[in-house]
């Protein structure tokens, strides 16, 4: 199939890239830069030239593929509300395009924010009235009504180089830049994860055999204690790991406090079972306390 992908030469889209190649797939991505359009030759794809915001070349993109994957989104928490609709204006431009066309349609979610203090499965929907900034999940599973096999990916905390891990990475830049590694409460709140190249795969399997409105879990692991992600980060920096309090969470997270003391465990048992999907690639504790890996 011929594949229109934003953020292919991202983080996770990169190796889901040449997933897509290596399995005989043509990938054409969307590219806001030079940088972009280098890295996805780079990786063997196809560039088209565009942003999120450019709606026109999102609706060509998709009208020009066999199918559209929807990784990119814009992480900056300051302004998520923001970045949220700039999301769903930017599905809802792909999704026209593909209505009717019975195409694969997948958009990125995440495995947070759906319900407090349980693992999270494939089959609990998000409550609309959460009123969480992205709608990415909402916003595209409209469209399996639609005459879309639209489907849905909630990522965990994805690892796998680069220095990036998620919502983990920016926990280590604020360990830098306060000198100390700070966890709330007694850090008992779990954080699912998943490796890339695993993410990568599930994203093609999605692809070839999801079925419309489906929703699919690339979690590896499903809950690991934030205490434990924040000592790996205190011994990389060299620098103390605190337990602070939820009212403090504000000061020292900034715009990332709304997720740093949530308990966010998420299971894959669906997707395995779904997918034939079984993940195999390290574990996240043992991947981030690589030497070097936050500065590679």
């Amino acid at each position: 199939m011929r594949i229109f992908m934003t953020g292919a030469a991202g983080f996770i889209g990169t190796a889901t890239t040449r997933e897509l190649i290596t399995n005989g797939h043509q990938v054409v991505g969307l590219a806001r830069s030079d940088a972009n359009a280098a890295a996805l030759k780079a990786a063997g794809a196809e560039v088209h030239h565009g942003s999120l915001e450019d709606l026109d070349s999102l609706r060509a993109g998709a009208a020009d593929a066999d199918g559209v994957i929807h990784l990119a989104f814009i992480h900056d928490f300051s302004k998520f509300a923001e970045n949220g609709q700039i999301d769903k204006r930017a599905i809802e431009a792909m999704g026209d395009v593909l209505e009717g066309t019975h195409k694969p349609f997948i958009v990125t979610s995440g495995t947070g924010l759906i319900a407090p203090d349980v693992v999270i499965t494939e089959e609990m929907r998000r409550d609309a009235s959460a009123h969480v900034p992205r709608v990415s999940e909402q916003a595209g599973l409209a469209y399996a009504s639609r005459g879309v096999r639209a489907m849905a990916i909630r990522l965990p905390q994805v690892h796998g180089g680069d220095g990036k891990a998620g919502l983990i990475t920016y926990l280590f830049e604020d360990a830098r830049q306060k000198g100390t590694a700070a966890y709330v409460g007694d850090g008992s709140a779990r954080w699912a994860a998943g490796h890339r190249l695993d993410v990568a795969r599930l994203y093609r399997l999605a692809l070839e055999k999801g079925v419309a409105d489906g929703i699919y879990h690339a979690v590896g692991e499903e809950g690991i204690p934030l205490r434990e992600i924040v000592e790996v980060i205190g011994r990389a920096l060299n620098v103390p790991t605190v337990s602070i309090k939820p009212e403090e969470a504000g000061d020292y997270y900034g715009p990332l406090a709304m997720f740093a003391g949530l308990d966010m465990p998420a299971s894959s048992a669906l997707t395995q079972k779904w997918l034939g999907w079984t993940p195999t690639q390290i574990g996240l504790i043992a991947d981030i306390g690589q030497p070097g890996y936050f500065t590679s």
